[in-house]
């Protein structure tokens, strides 16, 4: 009977927390939309709110970043591994719900209209 219980618990924590994640997931993916396919009616993002996007983007996609660091002539890709190893041991989760917070920021600061 306990073990029947503790199936139980489990099957509805894992229920709660998989639709959590999808709900976190969608949220997610409709920021990145946003940002990808938006328009800003308030000037545009600087270099460094498009890279903290960028770097918070990669964490939850990926995880942290494993990849060698580029060399310092490569400015652009260098800033982005910058970016991604700024957000290194940033859980999934985490790195989701910052990038959500960040788009509305920026959503809010220049104006970001849907597509």
């Amino acid at each position: 009977a306990l073990l029947l219980h503790i199936a139980e618990l489990t099957d509805c924590w894992l229920k709660c927390h998989c639709a959590e994640m999808s709900d976190l997931e969608a949220k997610f993916e409709a920021a990145a939309n946003l940002i990808a396919k938006g328009t800003p009616t308030k000037g545009s993002a600087s270099t460094d709110d498009k890279l903290k996007l960028y770097g918070l983007y990669k964490q939850a996609k990926e995880g942290d970043n494993t990849t060698g660091e580029p060399w310092s002539v490569q400015w652009e890709t260098k800033a982005k591994w910058e970016a991604w190893e700024k957000c290194k041991g940033k859980s999934k989760e985490t790195a989701m719900t910052e990038y959500i917070a960040e788009v509305e920021a920026q959503k809010e600061k220049f104006g970001i209209e849907p597509p």
